[in-house]
């Protein structure tokens, strides 16, 4: 008997020159032309007229031949398909990951929508924000949030200050240079909060989902191994179109 990893190996193949046979017969018979046959023999009036020959043409396609063709290329992919199908009604397998039973008895079709999302997931797990590793981080249970040390420091303030170049003599003014200097004037306390999370736990979520993924690949695999009943329908489908 043959497997279902079989017939899903040979349904492309089938579809394919399903497509490129009903193709051509839409082609044949979209060309009046090449169903279309004539023949015609010329007599004069009288024995002294031109004597012409005959001519003919013959019909290159019949229409009921083109249904015949179509109906032979068709009645394999459903067959094909059918075989698929009905074999995926029953062919289930069960995901397993590092010894543990995850899911059991997975129907083929689920496995498939499975390995989907999982490989979306993969994609927005390791897309997800982590800690600063810049900072020392610990989590704050009353938040729920990850916070830093507090860190102080010293806000400052400029002030002006006057520097004396040259003093005052009777003659000229006292040469004055204004300068700024930074006076301490109070102390910031600064704690960071943050809501990403840890790279070790991103880490943890990315090989996660791809041990799933491969647990999920796996299952398929052992799933489409399953043997198959060959499926005979295109036969009754034409037989009733074309009787």
């Amino acid at each position: 008997m043959a497997k279902l990893n079989q017939i899903i190996a040979v349904e492309k193949g089938v579809k394919s020159k399903s497509l490129q046979d009903i193709t051509a017969a839409h082609h044949k018979v979209q060309k009046p032309a090449l169903l279309a046959g004539i023949s015609r023999t010329y007599q004069p009036k009288d024995e002294e007229g031109e004597q012409l020959p005959p001519e003919s043409t013959r019909v290159q396609v019949q229409a009921e031949d083109v249904l015949r063709e179509m109906s032979a290329s068709l009645t394999r992919l459903f067959d094909v398909t059918a075989t698929k199908d009905w074999a995926n009604c029953t062919a289930r397998a069960d995901v397993t990951v590092d010894g543990r039973t995850i899911l059991t008895d997975v129907p083929v079709s689920y496995l498939l929508f499975l390995e989907k999302q999982l490989t979306d997931l993969h994609t927005f797990v390791r897309k997800l924000p982590t800690l600063d590793a810049a900072e020392s981080w610990s989590h704050d249970p009353s938040t729920d949030w990850w916070k830093t040390d507090a860190v102080r420091t010293i806000r400052t303030k400029k002030v002006p200050r006057n520097h004396v170049k040259a003093e005052a003599t009777d003659k000229h003014p006292a040469q004055v240079e204004v300068y700024y200097e930074d006076v301490p004037i109070g102390y910031w306390t600064t704690v960071k909060f943050s809501g990403a999370l840890p790279a070790r736990r991103v880490n943890e979520l990315v090989e996660r989902v791809e041990k799933l993924q491969q647990a999920v690949k796996f299952a398929r695999e052992e799933a489409n191994g399953a043997e198959v009943t060959d499926q005979r329908v295109g036969a009754a489908v034409f037989g009733y179109l074309l009787g």
